[in-house]
């Protein structure tokens, strides 16, 4: 299918995709086609269905394999971690200056990946909306088969918009296949798709199943992505009767050991040889061989990424984007080089931890300040990283007989000199049982394929808790949390404890690399404005000033150290934001090439003096 995909001239300036039709008289001897592709002929059963159900799949590897992971940019947007190249202009660090309509048209490893969030959010649309429009044109084995295939159509259209209206606000309703040429999109208010979606996806449930195959939509993860929308839209009660799908249906949250993959590894100071650690359930639930085998019962959608299937050639890179720049920039306490993250030494330390560019720098609240249980098993020996747990192995150290050869890293001398240059970029912790994932492909280890979760059941538990929380039924919500904390050793907080800042402080232990933080952030923002409820900071806001004054940019400044403080790099890029990153810009060539109508922007980017109203209803 993805061969057929690849000729459908599905024409709109949203993803950028202009074809410029042309005719002309046939020419004697001009060679004919022996075959051509044709909508009409293509899909006309549930098999043809499914493969375009499999092109919207494959369309969300964008989000998190690659050399620059799209992911990385809406974790840039929060609380938890900054962009962590120090030695160029370009990654988005100061963001007052970056962040503009011209500022995020770009589609390359050295920049954000806004743009592509727009782009890849269109053509999943695309994808989605052929099969919905073409749905009775096929024929099927039964009504069932019919309905399930559409109703994982809805699911991945509405999954692409609820993307998109908490990262651009309002933004063009295409609820059909569109087969020619069109520049007269205008912009739909937020809250009109949320309902259209809500709608939709209310009847997916109706249809879907959780009896399919690993990657395909389940029922459970139509649920799922059904309580984040009636969250949006503040229909609480609809939000925890959507969840209890999801939470009562047969996955369960993994609580104990399962499958083969071996346990984690600890470096010992003096040998070359690493030593086993038991197995936990933390890190076996994140093991790419256990993420997907039907012992697994937390996995609700999981992005299929197998080696050899060829869309990302190189797997997905997350040690070299999340592991610090550990390999060159870091001296022995006597000044000498003390690291090496090539194949040429005794011992190969970039086997077992990657070799990282330090693009995903936690900020010391992500990194410090949320971890403040000891028996949590997400920041255990073996599980969490720190440097001080890596060893010096640069080669010429055992040449010289240097006695700090394979001891422990250090990052201060005796006279309490920095031992790193970069202590941005090459200094810091990481969730291991997460980041490492074994690779065959890249020399040295940077991060192989791997399935990956989209949605997983403990996220459930924590949406039904935040539902509960704007409820005021703090109780139920502590009793959620806690279903997440204790699975991972922690003690139960109580119900006096609960507030938005310890349902994040949850998520950002849980699902680091796995959730759309900005995206969520967002959602939560508006909830907070739209229902007039104090935050944990005492603020009230309101949505008539949502751009100058919200809950993301306020806990973004008071958690993020590097946003906060100014923080400059060593190439002199100083970390800035402002309260209208609430919203992402709609980039310019995507609002200037829709010559015949109007695509909104966001207040604080420079276009928002030419807007018109927002569409109240979806259009024909």
């Amino acid at each position: 299918m993805r061969t057929n995909l690849k000729y459908i001239k599905i024409i709109g300036v949203l993803t950028i995709m202009i074809a410029f039709a042309t005719s002309c008289k046939k020419e004697y001897l001009e060679p004919e086609p022996l075959s051509f592709y044709e909508p009409s002929a293509t899909y006309v059963d549930a098999t043809a269905m499914r493969a375009a159900l499999a092109a919207c799949a494959r369309n969300l590897r964008f989000e998190y394999y690659g050399g620059n992971p799209a992911i990385l940019t809406e974790m840039l947007f929060t609380e938890i971690a900054v962009e962590g190249i120090t030695d160029k202009s370009g990654p988005a660090q100061d963001l007052n200056l970056q962040i503009t309509p011209d500022g995020v048209q770009f589609d390359d490893d050295d920049h954000n990946k806004i743009y592509v969030y727009w782009r890849e959010g269109y053509s999943g649309i695309k994808y989605a909306n052929t099969v919905i429009s073409r749905i009775n044109d096929a024929t099927y084995a039964s009504p069932a088969e019919r309905n399930a295939i559409l109703g994982a159509a809805y699911f991945h259209r509405a999954l692409r918009y609820y993307k998109l209206t908490h990262q651009f606000g309002d933004v063009p309703a295409i609820m059909k296949e569109i087969t020619a040429p069109r520049l007269d999109f205008y912009s739909t208010k937020r809250e009109v798709i949320l309902q259209k979606i809500k709608l939709d996806l209310d009847s997916a449930l109706l249809w879907t199943s959780d009896n399919v195959n690993k990657g395909e939509v389940t029922k459970g993860a139509v649920a799922h992505l059904l309580t984040k929308v009636n969250l949006a839209l503040g229909d609480f009660d609809g939000a925890i009767t959507a969840a209890n799908v999801a939470i009562n249906g047969p996955y369960s949250l993994m609580k104990g050991n399962f499958g083969s993959a071996p346990g984690p590894l600890q470096f010992v100071p003096g040998s070359p040889t690493p030593v086993s650690l038991p197995h936990n359930v933390i890190w076996d639930l994140h093991r790419p061989e256990n993420k997907s085998i039907a012992a697994n019962r937390e996995g609700l959608y999981t992005i299929i990424d197998r080696f050899g299937d060829g869309q990302f050639g190189t797997g997905m890179t997350i040690m070299r984007q999340a592991v610090p720049f550990w390999g060159t920039t870091i001296n022995t306490p006597t000044g000498k080089k003390g690291t090496y993250d090539n194949l040429t030494a005794e011992f190969i330390q970039s086997n077992y931890v990657g070799r990282g560019i330090g693009r995903t720098r936690p900020s010391n609240y992500a990194q410090y300040e949320i971890w403040n249980d000891p028996n949590d098993l997400r920041h255990a020996k073996g599980n969490w990283m720190n440097m001080e747990d890596l060893l010096y192995n640069e080669p010429g150290l055992k040449t010289l007989k240097d006695t700090n050869y394979l001891k422990n890293l250090q990052l201060r001398n005796p006279a309490g000199g920095l031992l790193t240059t970069d202590t941005i970029r090459s200094w810091y912790g990481w969730p291991h049982y997460k980041i490492f994932v074994d690779d065959v492909e890249n020399s040295p280890k940077t991060g192989g394929h791997s399935d990956w979760y989209m949605f997983r059941l403990a996220e459930t538990y924590l949406l039904r808790a935040e539902a509960y929380f704007w409820k005021g039924d703090l109780g139920l919500a502590a009793a959620d949390i806690n279903a997440v904390r204790t699975r991972a050793g922690c003690a139960p907080i109580t119900a006096a404890n609960v507030n938005m800042g310890a349902i994040l402080d949850e998520r950002a232990r849980e699902l680091f690399f796995e959730e759309n933080r900005k995206t969520e952030m967002t959602r939560i923002s508006l909830l907070f404005a739209k229902t007039g409820k104090a935050a944990e900071n005492g603020k009230v806001y309101s949505l008539a000033n949502i751009s100058e004054s919200n809950y993301l940019y306020d806990r973004v400044m008071a958690k993020n150290n590097f946003y906060k403080l100014g923080l400059v790099t060593n190439h002199n890029d100083k970390y800035t934001m402002s309260p209208y990153h609430i919203w992402w810009p709609i980039p310019t060539r995507s609002i200037n090439g829709n010559s015949n109508g109007r695509i909104n922007q966001n207040k604080g980017y420079v276009g928002f003096e030419n807007n018109l109203p927002a569409l109240d209803k979806i259009p024909d």
